[in-house]
């Protein structure tokens, strides 16, 4: 019984050339170069490759080759594949057209426009109603949870401290306006109000 020799993939003979080859596969590499020289020379022509690439001066590209690249599929004319009754494959800008010598014809391959605003009115529409609801809601768990107008509130615990000083507060109760003073009897009342 004979096992077949196998060789190293290209991929690895260039990560062992440029030294990229983690250290498990680069020994089992190193071992397989011992013993096979299709390899070894392999590894060593690639080697050479990158050394003469590295000495080279730098490639000077034309400015309009990737344009020219980029309109190949869309200039170049396919020839048909003989006896099948095709005929000619033209690549345009606007489409495929296949002529030959029963006619012509052709395939679109602009994207077909698609107008969205439709679907547009309704999701606003679904959006706007969807906040209100969600405000509703807002509105009646505060209105739910305040305590009724007139009602105590909760009684203090504890001692509650209270301004040492007396201080002056300014109510106003339509159409009448009066300053309180805190801490004394006084109450003075402004021009226009009732006593």
């Amino acid at each position: 019984m004979s096992i077949p020799v196998s060789h190293l993939a290209q991929e690895a003979i260039a990560a062992l050339a440029d030294g990229e080859l983690p250290s498990g596969p680069a020994a089992r590499a190193a071992r397989h170069l011992s013993g096979c020289l299709q390899c070894r020379l392999a590894v060593e022509a690639q080697r050479e490759a990158k050394e003469a690439l590295h000495g080279s001066r730098d490639v000077a590209v034309p400015g309009d080759l990737m344009s020219r690249l980029c309109a190949i599929p869309f200039t170049t004319d396919v020839p048909g594949s003989g006896g099948d009754g095709l005929g000619n494959l033209t690549a345009g800008p606007e489409g495929l057209t296949v002529s030959g010598t029963s006619g012509a014809w052709s395939v679109d391959l602009q994207p077909e426009k698609v107008d969205h605003r439709s679907g547009h009115a309704r999701w606003l529409r679904r959006g706007l109603a969807g906040t209100m609801i969600g405000l509703g809601a807002g509105v009646t768990a505060l209105a739910l949870t305040l305590p009724a107008s007139g009602a105590p509130g909760p009684e203090p615990r504890g001692p509650v401290a209270g301004p040492s000083t007396p201080e002056q507060h300014t109510e106003i109760i339509p159409p009448i306006v009066r300053t309180v003073t805190v801490g004394t009897s006084a109450t003075t009342t402004a021009p226009g109000g009732t006593p």
